[in-house]
Protein backbone atom coordinates (compact mmCIF):
# COMPACT_ATOMS: atom_id res chain seq x y z
CA UNK A 1 0.00 0.00 0.00
CA UNK A 2 1.70 3.90 -1.22
CA UNK A 3 0.56 6.63 1.16
CA UNK A 4 0.76 10.13 0.95
CA UNK A 5 0.57 12.39 3.24
CA UNK A 6 0.77 16.22 3.43
CA UNK A 7 1.94 18.06 6.13
CA UNK A 8 3.75 15.32 7.73
CA UNK A 9 6.25 16.91 9.48
CA UNK A 10 3.41 18.53 11.67
CA UNK A 11 2.00 17.08 14.99
CA UNK A 12 -1.07 14.69 13.93
CA UNK A 13 0.80 14.26 10.26
CA UNK A 14 4.02 12.83 11.41
CA UNK A 15 2.16 10.49 13.84
CA UNK A 16 0.60 8.94 10.87
CA UNK A 17 3.78 8.78 8.80
CA UNK A 18 4.63 6.50 12.12
CA UNK A 19 1.46 4.40 11.91
CA UNK A 20 1.28 4.14 8.14
CA UNK A 21 4.96 2.58 8.46
CA UNK A 22 4.71 0.46 11.16
CA UNK A 23 1.68 -0.91 9.27
CA UNK A 24 4.15 -1.82 6.26
CA UNK A 25 2.82 0.77 3.77
CA UNK A 26 5.41 3.05 1.67
CA UNK A 27 4.94 6.21 3.09
CA UNK A 28 5.54 9.85 1.19
CA UNK A 29 4.92 12.19 3.66
CA UNK A 30 5.47 16.60 2.56
CA UNK A 31 6.24 19.18 5.02
CA UNK A 32 8.70 22.44 4.29
CA UNK A 33 11.01 22.25 7.31
CA UNK A 34 13.66 19.88 6.12
CA UNK A 35 14.91 19.56 9.86
CA UNK A 36 11.47 18.37 11.02
CA UNK A 37 11.77 15.90 7.79
CA UNK A 38 14.57 14.36 9.21
CA UNK A 39 13.59 13.97 12.85
CA UNK A 40 10.06 11.65 10.96
CA UNK A 41 12.51 9.80 9.34
CA UNK A 42 14.51 9.28 12.42
CA UNK A 43 11.26 7.64 13.91
CA UNK A 44 10.23 5.77 11.02
CA UNK A 45 11.61 2.04 10.53
CA UNK A 46 14.56 2.55 8.31
CA UNK A 47 14.03 3.05 4.76
CA UNK A 48 9.70 3.03 5.42
CA UNK A 49 8.91 6.57 4.29
CA UNK A 50 10.52 9.41 2.05
CA UNK A 51 10.63 12.84 2.36
CA UNK A 52 9.47 15.38 -0.71
CA UNK A 53 9.33 19.29 0.18
CA UNK A 54 6.43 20.88 -0.54
CA UNK A 55 5.14 24.72 -0.68
CA UNK A 56 1.67 24.89 -1.26
CA UNK A 57 0.25 27.87 -3.25
CA UNK A 58 3.92 28.02 -4.98
CA UNK A 59 4.53 27.66 -8.79
CA UNK A 60 5.83 23.78 -8.25
CA UNK A 61 3.57 22.30 -5.75
CA UNK A 62 0.74 20.15 -8.18
CA UNK A 63 3.86 19.29 -10.09
CA UNK A 64 5.19 17.78 -7.52
CA UNK A 65 2.27 16.42 -5.47
CA UNK A 66 1.06 14.74 -8.94
CA UNK A 67 4.14 12.78 -9.20
CA UNK A 68 4.60 11.69 -5.93
CA UNK A 69 0.84 10.49 -6.10
CA UNK A 70 1.10 7.91 -8.80
CA UNK A 71 0.28 4.79 -8.09
CA UNK A 72 -0.94 6.06 -4.52
CA UNK A 73 -3.76 3.56 -3.15
CA UNK A 74 -4.72 7.06 -0.79
CA UNK A 75 -4.08 10.32 0.14
CA UNK A 76 -3.89 12.05 3.51
CA UNK A 77 -4.32 15.86 3.21
CA UNK A 78 -3.19 16.96 7.13
CA UNK A 79 -0.68 20.24 5.37
CA UNK A 80 -2.73 23.34 6.88
CA UNK A 81 -1.95 26.64 8.48
CA UNK A 82 -3.50 26.38 11.37
CA UNK A 83 -3.26 29.87 13.86
CA UNK A 84 -6.08 31.87 15.66
CA UNK A 85 -4.54 34.97 13.71
CA UNK A 86 -2.47 35.29 10.34
CA UNK A 87 -3.16 37.24 7.44
CA UNK A 88 -5.73 36.17 4.76
CA UNK A 89 -3.72 35.37 2.24
CA UNK A 90 -1.77 33.00 4.08
CA UNK A 91 -4.69 31.24 5.23
CA UNK A 92 -6.11 31.08 1.64
CA UNK A 93 -2.94 29.72 -0.09
CA UNK A 94 -2.57 27.05 2.28
CA UNK A 95 -5.34 26.01 3.24
CA UNK A 96 -7.66 26.16 0.10
CA UNK A 97 -5.19 26.44 -2.94
CA UNK A 98 -3.00 23.59 -1.23
CA UNK A 99 -6.48 21.74 -1.06
CA UNK A 100 -7.02 22.28 -4.55
CA UNK A 101 -3.42 20.72 -5.41
CA UNK A 102 -4.27 18.04 -3.40
CA UNK A 103 -7.81 17.12 -5.13
CA UNK A 104 -5.80 17.66 -8.75
CA UNK A 105 -3.24 15.17 -7.61
CA UNK A 106 -5.75 12.91 -6.50
CA UNK A 107 -8.26 13.18 -10.09
CA UNK A 108 -4.75 12.88 -12.65
CA UNK A 109 -3.95 9.46 -10.11
CA UNK A 110 -7.26 7.98 -9.85
CA UNK A 111 -6.28 7.85 -6.49
CA UNK A 112 -8.73 5.52 -4.66
CA UNK A 113 -9.06 7.35 -1.53
CA UNK A 114 -8.58 11.02 -0.23
CA UNK A 115 -9.15 11.27 3.63
CA UNK A 116 -8.94 15.28 4.36
CA UNK A 117 -8.25 16.75 7.50
CA UNK A 118 -10.70 19.52 8.77
CA UNK A 119 -11.23 21.35 12.17
CA UNK A 120 -14.27 21.44 14.55
CA UNK A 121 -13.48 24.85 14.59
CA UNK A 122 -16.03 24.87 11.56
CA UNK A 123 -19.09 24.44 14.64
CA UNK A 124 -17.65 27.25 16.63
CA UNK A 125 -19.64 30.17 17.19
CA UNK A 126 -19.18 32.07 20.74
CA UNK A 127 -22.22 30.10 22.01
CA UNK A 128 -22.24 26.68 23.78
CA UNK A 129 -22.99 23.56 22.07
CA UNK A 130 -22.99 20.19 22.99
CA UNK A 131 -22.96 16.72 21.55
CA UNK A 132 -22.89 18.42 17.72
CA UNK A 133 -23.50 16.04 15.12
CA UNK A 134 -21.67 16.04 11.52
CA UNK A 135 -24.90 17.49 9.92
CA UNK A 136 -25.46 20.60 12.22
CA UNK A 137 -25.88 24.01 11.42
CA UNK A 138 -22.75 26.14 10.88
CA UNK A 139 -21.98 29.39 11.85
CA UNK A 140 -20.50 32.73 10.53
CA UNK A 141 -16.69 31.48 10.61
CA UNK A 142 -15.16 32.95 13.67
CA UNK A 143 -11.73 33.63 11.87
CA UNK A 144 -9.66 33.38 8.34
CA UNK A 145 -8.57 29.82 9.65
CA UNK A 146 -11.87 28.31 10.03
CA UNK A 147 -12.92 30.04 6.87
CA UNK A 148 -10.15 28.79 4.65
CA UNK A 149 -11.08 25.24 6.09
CA UNK A 150 -14.43 26.02 5.27
CA UNK A 151 -13.96 26.71 2.01
CA UNK A 152 -11.40 23.72 1.08
CA UNK A 153 -14.04 21.56 2.84
CA UNK A 154 -16.15 22.62 -0.09
CA UNK A 155 -13.73 21.79 -2.62
CA UNK A 156 -13.68 18.40 -1.54
CA UNK A 157 -17.32 18.03 -1.43
CA UNK A 158 -17.50 19.27 -4.72
CA UNK A 159 -14.72 17.07 -6.47
CA UNK A 160 -15.15 13.81 -8.14
CA UNK A 161 -13.53 11.40 -6.43
CA UNK A 162 -13.91 7.64 -6.11
CA UNK A 163 -13.96 7.79 -2.46
CA UNK A 164 -13.02 10.50 0.49
CA UNK A 165 -13.03 11.54 4.08
CA UNK A 166 -13.48 13.87 5.97
CA UNK A 167 -12.22 14.18 9.78
CA UNK A 168 -13.03 16.75 12.00
CA UNK A 169 -10.34 16.03 15.37
CA UNK A 170 -11.04 18.09 18.57
CA UNK A 171 -7.85 19.75 20.17
CA UNK A 172 -5.20 17.40 19.51
CA UNK A 173 -2.77 17.10 22.12
CA UNK A 174 0.59 14.23 22.88
CA UNK A 175 3.88 14.07 22.18
CA UNK A 176 4.85 16.46 19.82
CA UNK A 177 2.33 18.48 20.04
CA UNK A 178 3.60 22.61 19.67
CA UNK A 179 0.34 24.12 20.00
CA UNK A 180 -2.61 23.55 22.59
CA UNK A 181 -1.05 22.17 25.78
CA UNK A 182 2.47 24.28 25.15
CA UNK A 183 0.12 27.19 24.88
CA UNK A 184 -1.56 26.20 27.96
CA UNK A 185 1.77 25.55 29.87
CA UNK A 186 3.09 28.99 28.97
CA UNK A 187 0.05 30.63 30.43
CA UNK A 188 0.17 28.46 33.90
CA UNK A 189 3.82 29.87 34.27
CA UNK A 190 2.78 33.49 33.29
CA UNK A 191 -0.12 33.60 35.69
CA UNK A 192 -3.42 33.13 36.26
CA UNK A 193 -5.66 30.97 33.91
CA UNK A 194 -8.74 33.49 33.17
CA UNK A 195 -11.80 31.50 34.46
CA UNK A 196 -14.67 33.52 31.77
CA UNK A 197 -18.28 31.85 32.16
CA UNK A 198 -17.38 28.99 35.00
CA UNK A 199 -15.07 25.94 35.35
CA UNK A 200 -18.49 24.09 34.46
CA UNK A 201 -18.10 24.10 30.54
CA UNK A 202 -17.78 20.96 29.12
CA UNK A 203 -14.86 20.30 26.46
CA UNK A 204 -13.39 17.73 24.38
CA UNK A 205 -9.81 16.75 23.70
CA UNK A 206 -8.57 14.35 21.40
CA UNK A 207 -5.25 12.06 22.50
CA UNK A 208 -3.54 11.81 19.45
CA UNK A 209 -3.53 7.79 18.88
CA UNK A 210 -7.14 8.28 19.09
CA UNK A 211 -7.25 10.37 15.72
CA UNK A 212 -4.58 8.33 14.34
CA UNK A 213 -7.08 5.77 14.50
CA UNK A 214 -9.66 7.17 13.29
CA UNK A 215 -7.55 8.25 10.36
CA UNK A 216 -6.31 5.03 9.56
CA UNK A 217 -9.61 3.36 9.37
CA UNK A 218 -11.54 6.16 7.35
CA UNK A 219 -8.09 4.96 5.11
CA UNK A 220 -8.97 0.99 5.34
CA UNK A 221 -12.35 0.36 6.05
CA UNK A 222 -14.82 0.22 3.26
CA UNK A 223 -17.09 3.87 3.54
CA UNK A 224 -20.73 4.00 3.22
CA UNK A 225 -21.03 6.72 0.86
CA UNK A 226 -19.04 8.41 -1.27
CA UNK A 227 -17.74 11.39 0.84
CA UNK A 228 -18.37 10.62 4.60
CA UNK A 229 -17.77 13.18 6.99
CA UNK A 230 -16.62 12.03 11.09
CA UNK A 231 -15.91 13.92 13.99
CA UNK A 232 -13.24 12.93 16.00
CA UNK A 233 -12.42 13.17 20.18
CA UNK A 234 -11.82 11.03 22.91
CA UNK A 235 -15.86 10.83 23.01
CA UNK A 236 -15.22 11.72 27.08
CA UNK A 237 -16.32 15.19 27.90
CA UNK A 238 -14.62 17.01 30.58
CA UNK A 239 -15.62 20.32 32.34
CA UNK A 240 -12.97 22.87 32.09
CA UNK A 241 -11.76 22.89 36.03
CA UNK A 242 -11.31 18.97 35.58
CA UNK A 243 -8.89 19.25 32.64
CA UNK A 244 -7.01 22.61 34.24
CA UNK A 245 -6.55 20.52 37.45
CA UNK A 246 -5.41 17.49 35.22
CA UNK A 247 -2.94 18.91 33.14
CA UNK A 248 -1.45 21.30 36.38
CA UNK A 249 -1.43 18.04 38.18
CA UNK A 250 0.21 15.77 35.87
CA UNK A 251 2.89 18.66 33.84
CA UNK A 252 3.61 19.85 37.62
CA UNK A 253 2.63 23.47 37.32
CA UNK A 254 0.68 25.60 39.91
CA UNK A 255 -3.04 26.27 38.99
CA UNK A 256 -4.01 30.02 39.66
CA UNK A 257 -7.13 30.70 38.22
CA UNK A 258 -8.97 34.34 38.22
CA UNK A 259 -12.51 35.03 37.44
CA UNK A 260 -12.77 37.49 34.06
CA UNK A 261 -15.94 37.79 32.46
CA UNK A 262 -16.60 37.23 29.08
CA UNK A 263 -17.76 40.21 27.84
CA UNK A 264 -14.66 42.09 29.60
CA UNK A 265 -12.30 39.29 27.77
CA UNK A 266 -13.97 39.74 24.76
CA UNK A 267 -13.57 43.55 25.06
CA UNK A 268 -10.02 43.48 25.59
CA UNK A 269 -9.33 40.59 23.12
CA UNK A 270 -11.06 43.53 20.84
CA UNK A 271 -8.96 45.99 21.17
CA UNK A 272 -5.39 43.65 21.61
CA UNK A 273 -6.89 42.69 17.61
CA UNK A 274 -7.40 46.50 16.35
CA UNK A 275 -3.62 47.17 17.89
CA UNK A 276 -2.67 43.73 16.02
CA UNK A 277 -3.83 44.81 12.99
CA UNK A 278 -2.70 48.83 13.36
CA UNK A 279 1.08 47.30 13.84
CA UNK A 280 2.83 44.69 11.97
CA UNK A 281 0.13 42.55 12.31
CA UNK A 282 1.82 40.01 15.04
CA UNK A 283 -0.43 37.80 16.73
CA UNK A 284 -1.78 39.40 19.74
CA UNK A 285 -1.21 38.05 23.39
CA UNK A 286 -5.35 36.64 22.69
CA UNK A 287 -7.87 36.92 20.64
CA UNK A 288 -11.58 36.70 21.03
CA UNK A 289 -11.41 33.49 19.41
CA UNK A 290 -8.55 31.49 21.64
CA UNK A 291 -10.71 33.54 24.68
CA UNK A 292 -13.60 31.87 23.45
CA UNK A 293 -12.96 28.25 23.36
CA UNK A 294 -11.98 28.72 26.70
CA UNK A 295 -15.60 30.00 27.20
CA UNK A 296 -18.14 28.37 25.94
CA UNK A 297 -19.15 24.43 25.88
CA UNK A 298 -18.16 22.62 22.61
CA UNK A 299 -18.31 18.81 22.84
CA UNK A 300 -18.58 16.63 19.74
CA UNK A 301 -20.92 13.59 18.69
CA UNK A 302 -18.68 10.67 17.57
CA UNK A 303 -21.39 8.03 17.37
CA UNK A 304 -20.87 8.16 13.27
CA UNK A 305 -17.29 6.87 13.94
CA UNK A 306 -18.45 4.13 15.88
CA UNK A 307 -20.80 2.67 14.43
CA UNK A 308 -19.65 3.27 10.83
CA UNK A 309 -16.26 2.62 11.27
CA UNK A 310 -15.70 0.47 14.07
CA UNK A 311 -13.43 3.12 15.99
CA UNK A 312 -13.43 3.01 19.72
CA UNK A 313 -10.70 5.32 22.02
CA UNK A 314 -7.82 3.53 23.04
CA UNK A 315 -6.65 6.36 25.45
CA UNK A 316 -8.91 7.65 27.81
CA UNK A 317 -8.52 11.59 28.56
CA UNK A 318 -6.83 10.61 31.50
CA UNK A 319 -4.45 8.74 30.46
CA UNK A 320 -3.47 10.85 27.48
CA UNK A 321 -2.39 13.75 29.69
CA UNK A 322 -0.71 11.41 31.88
CA UNK A 323 1.10 10.10 28.75
CA UNK A 324 1.59 13.36 27.18
CA UNK A 325 3.60 14.68 30.57
CA UNK A 326 5.85 12.09 30.84
CA UNK A 327 6.82 12.53 27.35
CA UNK A 328 7.28 16.20 28.47
CA UNK A 329 8.94 15.65 31.05
CA UNK A 330 11.59 13.67 29.39
CA UNK A 331 12.33 16.60 26.83
CA UNK A 332 12.97 18.83 29.55
CA UNK A 333 15.92 16.94 31.02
Amino acid sequence: MKIVITGGTGFLGRHLVWRAAAEGAQVIFTGRDASAAREVIDHAPAGAVRWQAVAHGEADAQATLTDIAHDADALVHCAALSAPWGRREAFHRANVLGTAEVIAACQANAVPRLVHISTPSVYFGFADRLRINEDASLPTPANEYVRTKLAAEALVRKAVLPSAAILRPRALHGPWDQALVPRLLRVMRRGPIPIMRGTDIQLDLTYIDNAVDAVWLALTRPLPRPLSVYNVSNGQPATLGALLEAIAREFGLPLRTRVLPWPVAALVARGLEATARLGRGKEPLITRYSAGVLAFSQTLDVSRLRNELGWQASVSTEEGIQRHARWWKARQT
